[in-house]
């Protein structure tokens, strides 16, 4: 038997028999190439070197972060290729923890003990499935979705059996590439063919994607009342609530959510953010330490959760857990980016509320330094810090952060809260001012740049706005224009492969900050247009011949 002869495979199992026990099986069925890892960060620090065909994780991994967890950041942070196959292995039958891996999508889930039949059968049916759609994930991959759409209509035919399968990946591209409308019919297609939950919620985001959010709404409680699992339709119901102000009812929604699957980092820090903003410090304090808690032997952990934490029990008037966190943060992420601008903002909090205003004015002032050099803190913290200024003393520094925010405010829900911090602080006539300006500024870097363009300076159209979207990476207007600018470079002037890199993060940066925006699948098809006229894929790279990519098929 050697279906699996040269592939390649990573182990990830605490416990050193098991992993011989796991290599020997895989041995038995053909394959060779096969790495351990005795750790989540081991396993992240393979996955950073090289990809794997696939990977057998077990759950219940030492050192505090378990499998779903590293799936969670895997995922999140794309350090594993769409076609690698990734296998749960657990000697748990518990609810909670199958729920929690299945709704990240492993490939399949596999339950110990088992045999190297067992195991050859799973990765057979893996292995039938991952060739069906490799032409699709390969053009996926080098950003051609629109070539990966006709490639899931080829499919269909070829694979029949994966018929369904394909209607939804096709569904979900046209998601991604700005398209709700088209993705609708094909899921309402779906759903009439077959009752498929899943297809229920596609639908249900394209509503909420074009700001339906009645529909949406009244769809995805259909789903979570018919299927109390189904944690993504929890998920989405919880962002329908919140889009339309509603954070309590979200915050109800998440917490269910929790219940059902208490494991997933990022849902839980979601909660505890909503559960903050609407006022609910006793649950904001305990999800806020789950995450703490969960994301502590993360790879990935961010400082910034440490200061929500704090920002908390600083409200709830608990001001030495507050400084017990703050001495967690120092220790435990030292040297880490932001921790210091973190910790800063944390001290301040803590000791505005104590009333120390000697180590209150040093903390700001160490803040405001870093503040400097940390584009990617979050605007809601950045906020935070301008209104301790305001409030003490250092109008000047909290108005520059606030200015900042406000040009680079990624809604008019961003904006008003912007504003809302000043005219909290006493500043109204400074809000209005500093809002207005802020909106000039982008409409005149907005401005410049198409006047660049229409006098046939394409290359000053790129500089200016790709300057602009360096400054403010969370602008929407911002981001949309310099994709545009890049695009109208390429058609014009030709290309070139520094543009043609950077194009598809672009318009991926448009597609994060506003999925809605009606002109997103305008971008999209230009985009693809100009890489079949340049004969390059998603990445900038020359296209393989169309011969050449069918023998690799």
């Amino acid at each position: 038997m050697n279906e699996l002869e040269g592939l390649t495979a990573l182990i990830i199992e605490p416990h050193a028999g098991m992993r011989a026990n796991i290599h020997s099986m895989l041995n038995m069925c053909g394959l060779t190439r096969i790495e351990h890892a005795s750790s989540s960060n081991l396993a992240v620090k393979h996955l950073g070197l090289r990809s794997f065909d696939m990977i057998l994780c077990e759950y219940d991994l030492e050192g505090g972060q378990d499998g779903q967890q590293l799936l969670e950041d895997v995922r999140h942070h794309k350090l594993m290729p769409l076609s690698t196959m990734f296998f749960m292995v657990t000697a748990e039958g518990n609810h909670s923890k199958v729920v929690s891996a299945a709704e990240l999508a492993p490939t399949d889930y596999i339950l110990k003990p088992f045999t190297a039949d067992r195991l050859l059968e799973r990765i057979a049916r893996a292995l039938d499935r991952r060739s069906a759609f490799m032409p699709v994930y390969t053009l996926m991959e080098a950003g051609d979705q629109r070539e990966a759409i006709e490639a899931c209509i080829a499919g269909e035919g070829l694979h029949p059996r994966y018929a369904v399968d394909f209607l939804r990946l096709r569904a979900e591209l046209h998601v991604f590439l700005g398209e709700p409308e088209q993705a609708e019919p094909i899921y309402r297609k779906l759903i009439e063919v077959k009752a498929i939950a899943w297809a229920r919620l596609g639908l249900a985001k394209t509503l909420f994607l074009r700001k339906q959010y009645g529909e949406a709404q009244e769809m995805l409680e259909e789903l979570v009342d018919s299927n109390r699992n189904f944690v993504d339709a929890y998920d989405w119901l919880a962002r329908t609530h919140a889009a339309v102000g509603d954070l309590a009812q979200s915050q109800a929604v998440l917490q269910e959510a929790v219940a059902v699957s208490p494991h997933a980092v990022r849902r839980l820090r979601t909660l505890g953010e909503t559960a903050f903003e609407a006022g609910d410090n006793e649950s904001a304090e305990k999800f806020l330490k789950q995450v703490v808690s969960k994301a502590k032997y993360s790879e990935f952990r961010d400082p910034e959760d440490h200061v929500k934490l704090v920002r908390t029990l600083v409200r709830k008037g608990d001001p030495v857990a507050a400084a017990s966190v703050i001495r967690d943060l120092d220790r435990s992420m030292g040297g880490r980016p932001n921790t210091t601008l973190c910790s800063a903002i944390s001290s301040a909090l803590l000791h505005e509320f104590t009333g120390n205003e000697t180590r209150l004015n040093d903390a700001l002032n160490t803040a405001l330094e870093a503040c400097k050099d940390a584009p990617a803190l979050s605007a809601d913290l950045k906020l935070e810090l301008a209104r301790t200024c305001l409030e003490n003393n250092m109008e000047e520094g909290g108005a520059e952060i606030v200015r900042e925010v406000m040009r680079n405010a990624s809604s008019d829900a961003g904006m008003a809260r912007a504003m809302g911090v000043l005219e909290g602080a006493g500043f109204p006539d400074l809000a209005r001012t500093l809002a207005q300006e802020s909106r000039q500024h982008v409409v005149d870097l907005v401005n410049g740049g198409a006047a660049r363009a229409r006098n046939g300076d394409y290359q000053g159209a790129v500089e200016l706005m790709l300057e602009a979207a360096t400054k403010l990476p969370n602008n929407p207007s911002v981001a949309f224009n310099a994709a545009l600018a890049v695009l109208r470079c390429l058609e014009h002037d030709g290309w070139d492969d520094r543009l043609g890199q950077q194009i598809s993060g672009l318009i991926g940066n448009v597609r994060k900050l506003d999925p809605g925006n009606p002109k997103l699948g305008a971008l999209s098809a230009l985009h693809h247009q100009i890489l079949k006229k340049y004969e390059r894929n998603g990445q900038g790279r020359v296209s393989k011949p169309a011969a050449v990519q069918k023998a690799a098929v």
